[in-house]
C-alpha cells in the first residue's frame, strides 16, 4: 500500500477544474506536499460547487474537467513524485434535478419495476407504491402541473411519465395520480417522506451500497481510477450513513487492491474506531480538537462561563440538557419522517403504538453519546443510551424495555431491519442536533464548537496532549490530521484568534457589553457568537458577515429559523452587523478589540500549524491556508484565492527573503513549507513521539515534542502557548530546554546547543521553531 506523508485539499469545481489542479502541482511540490487531495469529481448537479450531490457515478464530471482532467492531474502528480487522494460519496446521490440522474429518473418513471428500484432506500408500502417528492409549495399546487414535451412539469421541475400513463388532453392532475411518484408540499418532508435522505436534505437520496450489485455499479468508475494507477487512495464521505460500514470498507479495500482509505468519521472523546474497520483512520477532526485546546487558557473559563450565564438571564448553560433538547428538536422536526419509519418497523406483536414507539426511539437517540453504535461491538453504548433515556423519561421505561432487544439485532434480515436502520439514523440526529444546532447555541468560546469536538472540554494541558499524541502514534500513525476543511465552522486562523479571548476574558466581557449597548441584539448567546466571529475574521466585507450572521441565527433556531424566519429579529441582526461598518463607535470598539487580539492570535496560529504539521498522523493543508485564512462556515470557507500570489511568495522565501514580521502571510507560508518539506524529505526524523520538557519560570508556555525516539533524536517542535500570559509574566526569562546534540532551526537556519539553551533565544524571531540534528 502506498501511503501519503502529507496532503493538500483542492476544491474541484467548475471554476477550478482538474486541469487547473494539474497546473498547481509544481507549486504544491515546491511547498512540500506529498499527495494532492481532490474533492468529489464524479458528475454532480449542474453548478454544484462542492460535488457531494453526485448524479452519475459512472463518469467524471465534465464541468470539473472530465476524464481528461483526472488524467492530466494524475500525470502531473506522477511526474512530481506525488500521490492522489480522492473524496468519494457512497451514501447518497443528488436528485434535485431528476433528469440529470439516470438512476432516479428510471425509478420515477418505472417505479418498483426499475432496475434501480433496489438501489434506493424507499418504503414503498408507506407511500402506497409511490415515491413522495416534497417539491410543491402546497399540496394544492398540483393545479399548477402541466404536461410538456412528454414530461410532467411543475414550473422549472421536470418529471418523467410512465409508459402508457397518459394520452393527449388528459388532465395533468389525473396523470400525476397515475405515476410511480407523488409530488407533495415541501413542508410535509418532516413527517411524510418515504425515502432515506442524507440528513434532512430532500435533494440527496440514500443508496443501498450494501447490495453487491449496487456497490459494483456505483463504484465501477472509482475502482477503475485505482486499478489504472490514476488514484492512490480514497476518502469516504459519511460512512455512518451506510447500512454496513465495516462490510463496505472490506469490499472497497478488496476492490481497490488494498489501497489507502480514510473515512469521514467523527470520533467523540474517548471513542476509537471499531477494530474491524479496514481503513487507515479518519479525516482528522479528532486531531483538530486536541490541537485547538492545548492553545486555550484554562484560567479564562470562569469568567467566560459567568459571562455566558449572564447572557442567558443568569442561568448557566447545561450542555447535556441542551443537546438532549436540540436532538429532540430534530427527531420531532426535520427528521421526524425517519423516526416514523423506524417506528413502523417495530413488530405489531410488541404492542407499541406508532407514536409511542417514535417517542421512545427518539429519546434513545437523544441519549446517544456518539454518532453510532457499531453492533455487536457497540452494544454497551446502546444499552447505556437506553438507561439514560429511561432516567430522563421514566414514563418510557416499558417502551424502551421492549425496544432494546429489537435494536440489538441489526442486520439485513426483516426482523433485524429496525436495529440496522436505527444505526443509520442516530448519526443523522447527532449531526443535525449537535453540530448544526447546539454548536450555534453553546457560545462561550467559539473555538470549542468545532466539528468532532466536545465543547465542554475547555482546554487541554500539555501533559494530556502528549498522552494523546503518543496514543495516536501507536494506534493511528496514518490517520489524517487537519485544522481547516470545507466543513469547519471557522478556519484555523479564525479559531486561533478567538482562543485569545480565554486569556483576555475580562476585557472581552467588557467589550461585548459595550457592543451590545451600541448595537443591541435581543439574543445574548447569539450576540456572543456573532461578535466573536466578527472579531475572528475582521477586517471582512459586509456581505460575508451578513451571510454568516443569518445562517448562525437560523441554525441556532432560538430567535429565528430556516422554515419560518422571524423577519423582525433578522432585521435587528442585520442592523447589528451593519453597525460594525456604519456606526463609528462600533467600528472603533471592534478595531480596538482586534488590535489587541491579532498579535496573540497569530502566535496561536503559527503554533497550531507547526504542531499539526509535525505531530503523529498525515497532515492535510486545506487549500490556501498556507497564508492567513480567516474564514467562517461554508460557503465562506470556499471563497476563491490566488495560487499565483502564494507561488511568488514561496519563491521569494526560497530566494532568501524573510518575513518582516511573524504577522505577515509569509510567516505562515514559511512554517508550512519548511514543515511539509522536512516531513517529506526526511522521514527518518518522524518515527516516534517523545515529550520535551522545559525548565524555568515560563515553562508552562512552551509546547515541545521530539518526533524521534528516546535513543535517537528526530525533528523537534517548539511552540509558544498562551502568549498574552507569557508577555504579562515578562517573557521567557530563564526558561530553557536541553539538547543532547547541536540542533538547527529549519525556519531561521540558526544552530543551538548542545546543552541547555534559552527558549527566548531560540524563539527570538518567530514564536515557533522546527529543529533538526545539526549536520
Amino acid at each position: 500500500m502506498r501511503t501519503p506523508v502529507s496532503t493538500y485539499r483542492l476544491q474541484i469545481r467548475p471554476g477550478f477544474t482538474l486541469q487547473d489542479a494539474a497546473q498547481t502541482v509544481p507549486y504544491l511540490k515546491s511547498l512540500g506536499v506529498d499527495w494532492i487531495y481532490l474533492s468529489p469529481i464524479l458528475t454532480a448537479e449542474k453548478g454544484s460547487d462542492h460535488g457531494y450531490d453526485v448524479t452519475d457515478p459512472s463518469a467524471i464530471d465534465p464541468d470539473r474537467g472530465g476524464a481528461a482532467g483526472l488524467l492530466a492531474a494524475s500525470a502531473a502528480a506522477r511526474e512530481a513524485g506525488m500521490g492522489v487522494l480522492v473524496d468519494i460519496v457512497p451514501n447518497h446521490v443528488g436528485v434535485a434535478t431528476p433528469a440529470q440522474n439516470p438512476w432516479w429518473w428510471s425509478l420515477l418513471k418505472e417505479g418498483q419495476q426499475s432496475r434501480y428500484a433496489q438501489a434506493f432506500d424507499v418504503d414503498w408500502d408507506f407511500g402506497g407504491g409511490r415515491v413522495r417528492i416534497p417539491v410543491l409549495g402546497e399540496d394544492s399546487d398540483v393545479d399548477a402541473l402541466e404536461i410538456r414535451d412528454g414530461e410532467l412539469r411543475y414550473y422549472d421541475h421536470r418529471f418523467p411519465l410512465a409508459e402508457g400513463s397518459y394520452t393527449e388532453g388528459d388532465d395533468p392532475r389525473e396523470v400525476h395520480d397515475r405515476q410511480h411518484y407523488e409530488l407533495i408540499g415541501w413542508r410535509r418532508a418532516d413527517k411524510d417522506l418515504n425515502y432515506r435522505r442524507f440528513f434532512a436534505v430532500n435533494s440527496l437520496a440514500g443508496i443501498r451500497v450494501e447490495l453487491p450489485e449496487v456497490f459494483d455499479e456505483a463504484h465501477a468508475e472509482v475502482v477503475r481510477w485505482v486499478r489504472e494507477g490514476l488514484v492512490d487512495g480514497l476518502r469516504i464521505d459519511h460512512p455512518d450513513g451506510l447500512a454496513d460500514p465495516e462490510g463496505y470498507l472490506h469490499r472497497l479495500r478488496k476492490a481497490t487492491d488494498g489501497s489507502y482509505l480514510l473515512i469521514e468519521k467523527i470520533l467523540e472523546p474517548g471513542e476509537v474506531l471499531p477494530a474491524g474497520f479496514e481503513c487507515e483512520g479518519t479525516t482528522g477532526y479528532d486531531a483538530l480538537a486536541d490541537v485547538d485546546r492545548v492553545f486555550v487558557d484554562p484560567a479564562g473559563q470562569g469568567v467566560l462561563d459567568a459571562l455566558d450565564a449572564e447572557l442567558r438571564g443568569g442561568q448557566a448553560a447545561d450542555y447535556d440538557d441542551m443537546i438532549r433538547g436540540t436532538k429532540r428538536r430534530i427527531t420531532d422536526g426535520i427528521l421526524h419522517s425517519e423516526m416514523l419509519r423506524l417506528a413502523r418497523l417495530v413488530p405489531a406483536a410488541a404492542g407499541l403504538a406508532q407514536d409511542a414507539a417514535a417517542d421512545a426511539l427518539s429519546e434513545i437517540i437523544a441519549a446517544f453519546p456518539v454518532y453510532r453504535s457499531y453492533l455487536p461491538e457497540g452494544a454497551d453504548v446502546l444499552r447505556e443510551a437506553c438507561e439514560l433515556a429511561v432516567r430522563r423519561r421514566p414514563d418510557l421505561g416499558e417502551a424502551v424495555g421492549i425496544l432494546l432487544p429489537l435494536l440489538l439485532e441489526a442486520g439485513p434480515e426483516p426482523d433485524a431491519e429496525l436495529g440496522l436502520r436505527f444505526q443509520q439514523t442516530s448519526g443523522m440526529v447527532m449531526a443535525k442536533g449537535v453540530e448544526d444546532t447546539a454548536f450555534f447555541r453553546y457560545t462561550r468560546l467559539g473555538t470549542l464548537t468545532e466539528v468532532g469536538a466536545d465543547p465542554t472540554e475547555f482546554a487541554v494541558a500539555p501533559e494530556e496532549f502528549h498522552t494523546r499524541m503518543a496514543r495516536r502514534q501507536a494506534e493511528l500513525p496514518l490517520s489524517m490530521t487537519t485544522l481547516s476543511t470545507h466543513d469547519t465552522k471557522r478556519s484555523e486562523d479564525t479559531r486561533a484568534r478567538i482562543s485569545v479571548l480565554a486569556e483576555l476574558a475580562p476585557e472581552w466581557q467588557a467589550s461585548l457589553k459595550r457592543l451590545q449597548k451600541l448595537a443591541p441584539l435581543p439574543d445574548g448567546p447569539l450576540a456572543n457568537l456573532l461578535w466573536q466571529a466578527v472579531a475572528g475574521v475582521w477586517p471582512a466585507d459586509r456581505d460575508r458577515l451578513q451571510s454568516y450572521a443569518q445562517k448562525a441565527a437560523r441554525e441556532a433556531g432560538n430567535s429565528t429559523n430556516w422554515i419560518d424566519p422571524d423577519e423582525a429579529f433578522e432585521a435587528k441582526l442585520a442592523a447589528a452587523v451593519d453597525a460594525a461598518f456604519d456606526t463609528p463607535e462600533v467600528t472603533a470598539e471592534l478595531e480596538s478589540l482586534v488590535a489587541l487580539l491579532a498579535p496573540y492570535g497569530a502566535v496561536n496560529s503559527l503554533g497550531a500549524k507547526l504542531v499539526q504539521l509535525t505531530m503523529p498522523g498525515v497532515p492535510d493543508v486545506y487549500q490556501g491556508t498556507e497564508f492567513w485564512d480567516r474564514s467562517l462556515t461554508d460557503p465562506d470557507n470556499r471563497r476563491p484565492f490566488d495560487f499565483g500570489e502564494r507561488r511568488r511568495a514561496l519563491a521569494a522565501l526560497d530566494a532568501g527573503d524573510r518575513p518582516a514580521s511573524f504577522l505577515d502571510d509569509a510567516a505562515k507560508l514559511l512554517v508550512t513549507s519548511r514543515a511539509l518539506r522536512l516531513r517529506r524529505d526526511r522521514p527518518e526524523l518522524f518515527t516516534g513521539y517523545v515529550p520535551v520538557t522545559a525548565t524555568g519560570a515560563a515553562a508552562a508556555h512552551l509546547l515541545a515534542f521530539d518526533r524521534g525516539t528516546a535513543s535517537t533524536p528526530g525533528a523537534l517542535t517548539l511552540a509558544t502557548r498562551l502568549p498574552r500570559g507569557l508577555e504579562q509574566r515578562g517573557g521567557w526569562q530563564d526558561t530553557s530546554v536541553r539538547f543532547a546534540a547541536a540542533m538547527t532551526d529549519e525556519l531561521t537556519g540558526r544552530t543551538f546547543g548542545p546543552g541547555p539553551v534559552a527558549v527566548g533565544e531560540i524563539l527570538r524571531d518567530y514564536p515557533v521553531a522546527l529543529l533538526v540534528p545539526a549536520a
